[in-house]
C-alpha cells in the first residue's frame, strides 16, 4: 500500500509528518518550559514568554523568605495571607480547595431583602420597559450585593506567586483582584466562576430586558507583569444550562472568566484551559477607555485551550494582543465567537488551530465590534489553513475587516505547528498538569 507523506517544518527541522511534529513539539516545549528551580513556587516567567517578559519580567513571589511562604486550605486562611507582609515577596500555596461561598447565598442577604417580592415588583407586567428598577427591594439587592461582593473578591498584592499543590487545588465561587500592582503569578489552580447571588433586572437591555451579574473569576485591573499559566477556568457546578429563568429570560449568574482591563498592561496567559462559559476572556471593557488604555492592554495569549465557549476568546479593545498556538473547540449550539476585534486595537492571531463542527462556518471565528486592523495567519480549521480575514469578509460582508494589525510580535519562546497544537495543548493546558 502507499502510503502519503506531508513534508512540515518544525523550528527549523523538515520531518516527514504532521505526527512527527507533534512528537517532536511535545518533546521540544516540554524541555522549553522546564525551569531550573524544581520548586514550583519559586518558577519565574521564562524569558521573552509573552509581553509580561519585557522589562523587568515576572518574577511573583520567587524571592519570599521563608516567613513569607504560606500554605493555606480555606479562604479565610488564603485572604489573611494576602493582607500581611505589604509589598515583600510572598508565595501562597493552595492546597484542597478553597470555598469562598461555603455559607451559601442566604448569608449575604440585607435585612429585608426578598427575591419573590423583588420578582413581584418589577414584573414588566406591572414595571414595564422603559426605566431601570429603583426602589426599596433594589436598595435591598444592592446592599446584598455589596455584601457577596466584600466575601469573595481578594486583592492579591504586588510580588506574589499563588499556586496550587497537587492537581486537585483550586478555589470556588471567588474573584482574585490583581489591581494596581505590578508582579504576580497564579498558576496550577482551578478556578470555578463565582456564582453572582443578586444579579440585577434591568428592564431597558436590549428588547426583553436582561438579567446582569458581576464578579470574574480572575481580574487584572491596572496591574503589570502578571503571569497566569496552567489554570484551569470553569462554570463547575453551575453551567448556564442550570440557571433558570424569570420574566422568560436566563437568571445569567456568571461574568467573566479573566477579564485585563482599564490600563493592565504586560500580561502573558499561557497554557490555561477556558471551559463552557458565555463571556470568556474580555481585553478593554469600555471604547471609552482611551485615557487608560491606550498604549497599554499588551497581552500574550498562547498554548491555552477554549473549550466550548461561546464569545470574547478574547475580545479586544485597543490593545496590542497576540494570540497563537492556541486551540479552540467549538459547540454548535453555543457558539458566538472567538476573536472579538473591537476600538482601536491590534490583535495578532497567528497559527492557532480550531476544530468546528458541521454547520459552523469559519467566517463566524472574526466578529467586528468596530473598525481596526486585524492580522491572522496560519490558523487552521479542521486540520486545513484557512485566511480567517478573507473567509470572513466573504460569509459577512456587512461587517468587513481589514486585514494587518500593523505590527509584528516578538516576544515568543517558540511557535508551535497549528496541525500540532490539539494534540499538543490537550495533553499539556489546564490545572494540575505542571511538570
Amino acid at each position: 500500500m502507499h502510503r502519503t507523506t506531508h513534508t512540515l517544518r518544525c523550528q527549523g527541522r523538515i520531518i516527514a509528518t504532521a505526527l512527527g511534529c507533534t512528537a517532536l513539539v511535545l518533546t521540544a516545549t516540554a524541555a522549553a518550559n522546564a525551569t531550573p528551580h524544581r520548586d514550583l513556587a519559586r518558577q519565574t516567567l521564562p524569558a521573552r514568554d509573552g509581553w509580561a517578559s519585557l522589562g523587568t519580567g515576572t518574577t511573583g513571589g520567587a524571592a519570599a523568605r521563608p516567613a513569607q511562604v504560606h500554605t493555606v486550605t480555606t479562604w479565610e486562611e488564603f485572604r489573611a495571607a494576602l493582607a500581611g507582609d505589604g509589598d515583600a515577596p510572598r508565595i501562597i500555596k493552595v492546597k484542597g480547595t478553597l470555598d469562598a461561598t461555603a455559607a451559601g447565598c442566604a448569608a449575604f442577604e440585607a435585612a429585608g431583602y426578598d427575591f419573590d417580592t423583588y420578582l413581584a415588583d418589577y414584573d414588566p407586567a406591572v414595571w414595564g420597559y422603559d426605566t431601570p428598577v429603583s426602589g426599596a427591594q433594589e436598595d435591598l439587592r444592592a446592599a446584598s450585593a455589596d455584601n457577596q461582593a466584600q466575601a469573595i473578591k481578594a486583592y492579591v498584592p504586588a510580588n506574589t506567586t499563588i499556586v496550587g499543590v497537587g492537581r486537585d487545588a483550586g478555589i470556588v465561587g471567588a474573584s482574585l483582584q490583581i489591581k494596581g500592582v505590578d508582579n504576580v503569578i497564579v498558576r496550577n489552580l482551578t478556578l470555578e466562576s463565582p456564582l453572582d447571588c443578586f444579579p440585577q433586572w434591568d428592564p431597558t437591555d436590549g428588547a426583553t430586558g436582561a438579567w446582569n451579574s458581576e464578579y470574574d473569576s480572575l481580574v487584572v485591573y491596572g496591574a503589570t507583569h502578571v503571569w497566569i499559566d496552567h489554570n484551569t477556568f470553569t462554570d463547575g457546578r453551575h453551567p448556564d444550562s442550570s440557571l433558570p429563568s424569570y420574566y422568560g429570560e436566563l437568571y445569567q449568574q456568571h461574568d467573566g472568566e479573566l477579564d485585563i482591563v482599564r490600563g493592565a498592561d504586560l500580561v502573558t496567559a499561557s497554557w490555561n484551559v477556558f471551559a463552557d462559559h458565555d463571556k470568556t476572556l474580555m481585553i478593554g471593557n469600555s471604547d471609552s477607555a482611551g485615557d487608560t488604555d491606550r498604549g497599554k492592554l499588551r497581552v500574550t495569549l498562547h498554548h491555552n485551550l477554549f473549550r466550548a465557549v461561546v464569545e470574547r476568546a478574547p475580545r479586544v479593545r485597543f490593545g496590542q494582543v497576540d494570540t497563537y498556538n492556541n486551540h479552540y473547540i467549538v459547540d454548535k449550539d453555543a457558539y458566538a465567537y472567538s476573536f472579538g476585534i473591537g476600538a482601536e486595537s491590534r490583535l495578532v492571531a497567528e497559527a492557532n488551530s480550531f476544530t468546528l463542527p458541521a454547520g459552523v462556518g469559519a467566517g463566524r471565528i472574526l466578529k467586528k465590534w468596530k473598525d481596526a486592523p486585524v492580522t491572522a495567519e496560519r490558523n487552521h480549521v479542521n486540520g486545513r489553513e484557512v485566511d480567517l480575514v478573507a473567509v470572513h469578509n466573504a460569509e459577512v460582508p456587512e461587517e468587513t475587516l481589514r486585514s494587518g494589525a500593523g505590527w509584528t510580535p516578538t516576544l515568543r519562546t517558540r511557535v508551535d505547528h497549528p496541525r500540532a497544537v490539539p494534540l499538543l495543548v490537550g495533553h499539556r493546558a489546564g490545572a494540575g498538569r505542571l511538570r
